[in-house]
């Protein structure tokens, strides 16, 4: 019986000391946001592992785990353009790996770094010349056309190029332009000029609305002076032909011009030194007929 028992135990045993040894590689759990693909003796394997445990798996797998959620990549770069003058364009590029190719990448090219490198920096830097030999003018990459059609043509050549490696580009953009300085000074130069001239339109349109104002004030106080003219000389008009009746009306009545000699008379009569005469209606002077005063 004493023989027999540690025999029994062996199997155990030997069971327990390899789950020991290879516990940890019987089981794997590949991170949030990642996808693992094993090699095994150096031969990619085909099948592909998403984020979770995954047991039991093959002991001698080697792996890989790479991250598949969306990133951003800055790239800067000269571009020329057709006046062969170089800007400085910071680009971004947001992207991120394809889950199911990721065999084919550590197969074909390796690591994050190494797709960045071999596939993204090249081609971006490549379009980013192509497209700047479009663009006549170096300032003409301030123009908000040219920028959003840039965009667009990156886009879509770097998805073209980059899907079959293996990496989904979902925009290009554009974040910064540097010009040439001395192109950069003459800009600003010019805005300055425009600037001023504006100023200058909006001095002169000022001016132009005060003497529009001045003008039209001035039209109205003749327009003013005109109307009280016109009823001064209705009025005097008025005056006139009322006098001129009245004196038509005198002139044709004797009686009026007796009224007046006689009241002309009776003021003389009152002054001790005058002399009185009687008039004969008939004639055509007053005669003297009497001389009251020097009898007193």
């Amino acid at each position: 019986m004493s023989n027999q028992l540690p025999t029994k135990l062996i199997i155990p045993i030997v069971v327990v000391i390899i789950v020991l040894l290879l516990g940890s590689s019987l089981w794997k759990a590949v991170p949030a946001g990642h996808v693992g693909v094993a090699t095994l003796f150096g031969s990619v394997q085909s099948d592909t592992y998403a984020e979770g445990l995954h047991i039991p798996v093959n002991p001698f797998y080697k792996w890989y785990d790479y991250d598949v959620r969306e990133k951003t990549h800055f790239e800067q770069a000269q571009v020329p353009s057709q006046d062969q003058l170089q800007t400085k364009i910071d680009v971004s590029v947001q992207y991120r790996l394809n889950g199911s190719m990721i065999d084919k990448i550590l197969q074909e090219t390796g690591s994050i770094e190494k797709m960045i490198e071999v596939h993204m920096v090249p081609s971006l830097r490549s379009l980013l010349r192509e497209q700047g030999k479009s663009i006549r003018r170096a300032e003409d990459f301030f123009l908000e056309q040219t920028q959003e059609r840039l965009q667009n043509d990156l886009l879509a050549g770097m998805q073209e190029y980059l899907e079959p490696k293996g990496i989904n580009v979902s925009a290009v953009l554009i974040r910064d332009i540097s010009l040439p300085p001395f192109i950069t000074k003459a800009i600003e130069a010019k805005k300055e000029r425009e600037q001023e001239v504006e100023k200058q339109k909006a001095e002169l349109e000022r001016f132009r609305t005060e003497q529009q104002q001045l003008i039209a004030a001035a039209e109205a106080e003749r327009k003013a002076a005109e109307e009280e003219a016109q009823k001064r000389r209705v009025l005097a008009d008025a005056q006139a032909y009322e006098i001129e009746k009245i004196n038509t009306a005198i002139g044709n009545n004797p009686n009026y011009v007796k009224l007046q000699s006689l009241e002309a008379l009776k003021s003389i009569s009152k002054d001790p030194a005058s002399k009185v005469y009687f008039i004969d209606s008939n004639a055509a002077q007053p005669l003297p007929l009497m001389h009251l005063s020097e009898g007193k």
